[in-house]
């Protein structure tokens, strides 16, 4: 129940995201869905790898190149997911910082009621 309470807080913060950000386009809440599936996907497999290979650079960062590597794994879902997408980095990159914003909001709110 937890699983699909987390896809489903996934997919609503995509399409607030969606509403927020210029260049960032979800054609519906159905495309919304896949996406987040798809997001979970790529973080958990190219996303790792990445998150491991560029360690030290993270820590140089003090983690703010998560963001960068959330961007590129946004841009790969986009590329997977019909119906979603992303026009350029600079949308992905602020799209991946409002992502973690609202979803952070949004199980925040979901968790406390």
């Amino acid at each position: 129940m937890i699983l699909i309470v987390h896809w489903f807080l996934s997919a609503l913060s995509l399409l607030i995201v969606a509403h927020l950000v210029p260049g960032f386009e979800i054609r519906g809440f159905g495309t919304a869905l896949v996406a987040a599936a798809v997001i979970g996907l790529v973080n958990a497999t190219f996303g790792f790898m990445l998150k491991i290979l560029t360690l030290p650079l993270m820590i140089v960062t003090f983690g703010l190149f998560l963001f960068v590597i959330n961007a590129l794994m946004l841009k790969l879902a986009a590329v997977l997911v019909p119906g979603f997408v992303v026009h350029g980095f600079a949308p992905a990159l602020l799209g991946a910082i409002v992502l973690s914003l609202v979803s952070f909001a949004l199980r925040f709110l979901a968790y406390s009621l």
